[in-house]
């Protein structure tokens, strides 16, 4: 493939007209009517919605389909809308010979619904339409992204491929007045843009109120800071609060300051718990001031508070605070962390997002369970439904789709049944186009598959054609039960998972005459915000007392990371050997999948080796006796042989695929630029040894 530069994967997420194309060698079925030259679109109301649905339309057919309307074409695509405000913003749909009808419930509903059309003549890979009636509601409240082109990036060209993905709004740090993490940035000016998309905007709060809910001057500074903030932006439908960025004087003695947890008084850690990480007594009342101080301001606003810091508490903590919470107040709750893995005789559950957990965990099913209970409704979810967790961090979306599918039946069951409603689809980094988009349109919405297999065979013939279609879905098979072998810790998804093969190997043994620390500091780019903590280049069990301890641990992983990489790897040989069969136009694309899960493979052989090196250091430094230091220099050194051919592999694909590598917050991670970084920390690491061998020997 063609070597692509910096940021060029930019151009092609915002070209989604173009993953669509019409196939010559297909002619209308039967009761199919085909839309050509000689139609017409026409828009009967005045709504800036009506007009941008009948814009995309056009341009849609232009550019997928190759179909140009002049505006004089007898036959007519009308597009109408009611003004239901209240319902879902679906569509009905009319196709008949020499009319196509696309009436919206409300304006939002004719734009979601001439996308749904655009989708199903993708589908068809012809601009053919089957002639009757139906309809097109989606059953969530909201879905929610953040930019996938960059931090809080929201170019019109970005908020035009969200709102085609199945999105409907976006979410947007926020510090301050008109301060995001891209320094200062005109927020009003850009909710009115996303207004014009049909986007909405949900504020996720990076704000501090440092003040307790009884103190006199309370109200005033709460509405100094989050009243102020919707009297500067009242139309924001929402904004989204958790409790590690909203730490407060709690008078609970269960909690203690968080920087006094970390740094201690005089030096000693306090065994309490941080404000913010615990379902503290005065939590509710606290919540209540904060948002009596938004309803002042703008009594529409959804104010959302997320028990994703305390989720690990024991339930009739977190009961409490939900029979406590302030009815004014939204729930969110994350699906998978916290979810319980027992195996082998060891505890290794989830410490954060993944994919593994195709089920929820104990926090989401209780916490919901518990709302529901408590009254609660129109609960909110951290889903990750863009396709992108922590497991691999750098790369567009975890290619695992049967997993996927499966999250999706399930939450689709939350919905119904406990009104979990409102989607938190991806976190800060983001999402990127891919098969992830079509199933959550389809999963959640009034057709969903009947079968996962069958609907995303329909997505791999789209994108990659007929012949290579059962090749690419059994290869999305093979990779989806290979995340069966891996449980995400701490330490690996703050190191090898999150930026791939870039990850350094850090000699464990320190060799100094200044006496200073051994620190290997992580290169970010000048573009990556606040990442210092993001990337622990010291590999070393963070333990957790839910988890079962990491030399206890690790030869499991190792085992079970060998199984893992034994099966993705069959999976890459399969897609390797259907390349040929891919449609001329489409081969790129199935390249760009090659290569996401060459990426993953190396990802996965830079953790298992970082797991090894890991061992055989602590080995070396408790062995007495010279004999057994060499074999395992030997040993190390092999490892790191290994690993510099690991790098040396994943050059070629870092430079076909702009993406691989990046990610929103932290940047390029795993470039060039890093890639030879770590090539240049594998040499000292190996003089290290070269070192160290020559003191055993003295």
């Amino acid at each position: 493939m063609k070597k692509e530069q910096k940021y060029d994967f930019r151009t092609r997420m915002h070209e989604h007209h173009l993953k669509y194309c019409r196939r010559s060698d297909v002619a209308p079925g039967a009761g199919e009517v085909e839309i050509t030259s000689q139609w017409q679109i026409l828009f009967t109301g005045s709504h800036f919605l009506e007009e941008r649905a009948a814009f995309d339309l056009k341009r849609f057919l232009s550019s997928a389909m190759g179909v140009t309307l002049e505006g004089k074409g007898e036959k007519k695509i009308i597009i109408s809308s009611g003004n239901d405000f209240s319902a879902p913003p679906g569509a009905f749909f009319k196709v008949a010979a020499d009319t196509i009808e696309i009436r919206g419930v409300n304006p939002r509903g004719a734009l979601y619904g001439v996308i749904h059309l655009e989708d199903l003549m993708g589908f068809r890979e012809a601009p053919f339409l089957q002639e009757g009636s139906f309809e097109y509601t989606p059953l969530t409240r909201m879905r929610s992204t953040h930019s996938g082109s960059g931090l809080d990036d929201f170019s019109d060209a970005q908020l035009d491929a969200i709102l085609h993905a199945g999105f409907t709004a976006i979410d947007l740090f926020v510090s301050g007045t008109d301060e995001t993490t891209q320094g200062h940035t005109d927020i009003a000016a850009l909710i009115d843009r996303a207004e014009q998309f049909g986007l909405d905007v949900v504020i996720y709060n990076y704000q501090t109120c440092y003040v307790h809910p009884d103190d006199e001057d309370a109200e005033k500074a709460f509405d100094s800071v989050f009243g102020e903030l919707f009297r500067r932006y009242p139309k924001a439908a929402a904004i989204h609060l958790c409790g590690e960025s909203l730490e407060f004087p709690s008078k609970d003695a269960t909690t203690i300051k968080k920087s006094e947890v970390e740094e201690g008084s005089e030096g000693l850690q306090s065994t309490l718990q941080p404000t913010g990480y615990y379902p503290n007594s005065d939590y509710p009342a606290y919540l209540e001031k904060l948002s009596n101080a938004i309803h002042k301001a703008a009594p529409g606003a959804e104010v959302i508070f997320n028990t994703y810091n305390w989720g690990w508490a024991p339930l009739e903590a977190r009961k409490k605070f939900l029979e406590e919470m302030p009815e004014s107040v939204s729930l969110q709750v994350t699906y998978d962390i916290f979810k319980k893995n027992d195996s082998h005789g060891l505890k290794r559950p989830l410490m954060d997002y993944s994919i593994f957990a195709m089920e929820p965990g104990e926090y989401f099913d209780s916490e919901v369970k518990a709302a529901a209970a408590a009254g609660i409704k129109n609960i909110r979810v951290t889903s990750n439904l863009a396709g992108t967790t922590w497991d691999f961090g750098c790369v567009p979306f975890a290619p695992v789709p049967f997993r996927w599918a499966k999250r999706m039946e399930i939450l689709r069951e939350y919905l119904l049944k406990y009104d979990v409603n409102s989607f938190y689809d991806s976190h800060h980094f983001g999402w990127f186009p891919n098969v992830c988009n079509d199933l959550a349109k389809a999963y959640f919405s009034n057709t969903p598959p009947a079968d996962a297999a069958e609907f995303l065979r329909r997505i791999a013939v789209r994108d990659y054609g007929e012949k290579a279609a059962d090749n690419v879905v059994e290869t999305w098979r093979i990779w989806s039960s290979a995340m069966d072998h891996y449980v995400g810790s701490n330490e690996d998804q703050y190191g090898p998972w999150r930026v791939g093969p870039a990850y350094p190997f850090v000699f464990h043994v320190s060799i100094t005459r200044t006496m200073d620390d051994k620190i290997v500091k992580f290169p970010f780019t000048a573009n990556a915000y606040k990442c210092s903590c993001m990337v622990k280049p010291m590999y070393t069990p963070f333990e957790n007392d839910a988890q079962s301890p990491g030399p206890l641990r690790y030869k499991v992983e190792t085992e079970e990371l060998e199984s893992m990489m034994e099966m993705w790897g069959r999976g890459v040989e399969l897609l390797e050997k259907t390349l040929p069969l891919a449609d001329g136009g489409k081969r790129s694309d199935l390249e760009r999948l090659l290569g996401i899960g060459k990426f993953c493979y190396n990802a996965i052989r830079t953790t298992l080796g970082s797991k090894r090196w890991r061992m055989a250091n602590l080995r070396l430094q408790c062995c007495c006796e010279r004999e057994g230091m060499e074999k395992i220099l030997d040993e190390l050194e092999t490892l790191l042989e290994a690993e510099k051919a690991n790098v040396l592999a994943t050059f070629p694909l870092v430079e076909a695929d702009s993406r691989l590598g990046w990610e929103p917050r932290m940047d390029y991670v795993c470039d060039d630029a890093h890639l030879n970084w770590k090539l240049r920390q594998l040499a000292i690491a190996a003089e290290e040894m070269k070192a160290y061998r020559a003191m055993i020997r003295l």
